[in-house]
This record gives C-alpha cells, structure tokens and sequence, in this order.
C-alpha cells in the first residue's frame, strides 16, 4: 500500500499538505491543481486513508450516484430503489447504500458512480466527496479513473440493418428528445447514430425525423404532427421511455395497431424511468450490467482489491419483440 511519503515525494509537496488533501480537509488553502495532483498520484498508486479503512473494517460502503448530467432537471431516477439485489450477487461482506447527489452536495461518500460528462470544476467539486470514482460515458480521455464506455453504434446499426434489410420497410422515422442546459446534453448521440446509418443506406428523409422535448407530452404531439401530415413511416424508432409512453398514446387513440400498421422500436437508455413496454423491439443498453460493472469496479477500488484502473466498453444490442 501506498504511504503518504511516497505521494509527497511525486506529487513534490509535503505530507501534511498530501495528509489533509487525501482526509478530504476543505478548510486548507491548497490550488485547485495541486489538489487535483494529489489526488491522482494517490488514486494511481492505490492509497487508502486511515478514515476509509476504518469504513471498508466496518463494512459499510456508501456510494453516490452523481447522475444530473443524464436526467433531466426534477425527474427521479427509479433504478436506486432496485439496486440492492444487484449488491447481493456482488458481495455478501459489505453493506453497500446508495445517495443520489446533485452539484451542490457535500456529505463524503466512500465512492461515486457519475453518469455523463463532467468538466474539470465539476470533477474537482466529485473528489471533494471522494477520488473513489467511476465514469459513465464521460468521454474522459486518460486513465485516472475507472470509466465504463457505451457503445450506441451497435445497437443502432443492427436496427437499421434489421428493418431495412430482413423487414424490408422502406420508411424510417424517429421521434425523441433533445435537452441542453448548462454542457448537459441528452438524446444528440443516438439521433447521430440514426442518421448516419439511414444515410450510408440511402434511406434518411429528413421529414421523418421529429424531435422535441424528453417528455410524454412531447411524443404525444410529435405523433399527432405525423398522422397530421398523413406520411406515416412504415417503422418508428422511439428515442426514450417517457417519449414511448406519449407516442404509443397518441398511436392507440388514433386506432393504429402494430406492427400491421406501424413498427416500432423503442430505445432503452439507462432507464431512469421503469419501461411499461418491455415486450417490444428495442435498442437494450442493459442497465442492470451498467450497474452491476460500475458497483464491482468501485468496490474493488474503495476495498484496493485493485490498484489499476479499467476502461469497459459495453454495447447496446437490438432485442427483438412483438412491436416489428
């Protein structure tokens, strides 16, 4: 294990500055870099302080879940409510409880899974909570932290290819959500993957792709503007769970039945929101192994189980139901 004189000695600083940094002490006067120095040189050579072995001997973990890069402002997020019987094929040793932080928390963590990406600021203001840290999407490039990648590609692909190329649908259309506040962005990367994709098949008609907010009332309208303009697709990616909800709404008050009248695909991101309709064709990101992957990564950290960092790349896949 690590000792503070060899964090000292590379981060070149002293050990009280290296000992008050890695307990977390806010009240030192200390810059933003060397701090971040500090705390980087410990995370890579594995440092466990005294208060977290204290923590790890009582077996009790406690993980944040920093996850309003992903949700939108005021929405729950249902999955922590279910993550337990995650914990318990993962380990019988510790007790393991979940907090869902915002920007503004400040209560320490022993660990934190952080979904989106984070600018240096907001990544300095996470290791104030803990330097424990898996990424999620973060687009971060190095290897400092853990950080489990999602490939939209592959699932959007091998819907493309399905509906063009076995269904032989000729129309493909798309209704989602787009949100950007504050450097947050959600439903951009899976509308690039549509239509780059329709595009290399020659098969993108821009006036089949509808977007507006991330709600039920947007899919709602957005499927109304459709039958309006009576140019139906013949199959129908729906960009999230809430815009499912609206759509599917709006599709049965107009009586159409589906498949035989239209397909539809629904993409499951992370579900934030708990699916009404897990029997239809969807784009699975498979969140339980999302979450499974960065609890096993953060224990295995927190315990220093394991001193190297990880990069995991996981796929979305096409799950095939009754709505194509």
């Amino acid at each position: 294990m690590a000792t503070l004189k060899e964090i000292s000695e590379r981060a070149k600083v002293s050990m009280a500055t290296v000992s008050r940094v890695l307990n977390l002490d806010d009240t030192m006067a200390v810059s933003p870099e060397t701090r971040r120095l500090i705390l980087e040189i410990a995370h890579q050579m594995g440092y466990v302080p005294p208060k977290q072995r204290k923590a790890n001997a009582r077996k009790t973990i406690t993980i944040g879940v920093a996850d309003w890069k992903i949700i939108q402002e005021g929405w729950p997020n249902f999955r922590l409510s279910s993550l337990g019987y995650l914990v318990q094929g993962i380990t019988q040793e510790q007790e393991v409880r979940f907090v869902r932080l915002n920007s503004h928390y400040i209560d320490k963590v022993d660990g934190i899974i952080a979904f989106g990406a984070f600018n240096t600021e907001e990544i300095d203001n996470l290791h104030r909570l803990s330097y424990h840290i898996v990424f999620v999407n973060s687009e971060r490039e190095g290897y400092q932290h853990d950080q489990i990648v999602i490939d939209f590609s592959l699932g959007m692909q091998q819907m493309v290819d399905f509906l063009i190329k076995e269904k032989k649908y000729q129309k493909i259309g798309y209704i989602g959500g787009l949100y950007e506040k504050d450097q947050v962005k959600i439903g951009y990367h899976r509308l690039e993957a549509l239509t780059r994709y329709l595009k290399e098949y020659g098969s993108y008609q821009e006036e089949l792709i509808l977007t507006g907010d991330l709600s039920y009332e947007s899919g709602y309208r957005l499927l109304k503007q459709a039958l309006e303009a009576e140019d139906l697709p013949d199959a129908l990616l729906l960009g999230s769970d809430a815009i499912a909800e609206g759509a599917l709404a709006a599709m049965e008050e107009a009586g159409l039945s589906i498949p035989e009248d239209i397909a539809v695909v629904i993409y499951n991101d992370i579900e934030t929101l708990k699916p009404k309709y897990p029997d239809y064709t969807s784009i699975k990101m498979y969140p339980d192994f999302v979450w499974q992957t960065a609890i096993e990564l953060l224990i295995e950290r927190i315990l220093n189980r394991r001193t190297q960092t990880m990069k995991v790349i996981i796929p979305t896949r096409l799950s095939l139901g009754k709505s194509t």
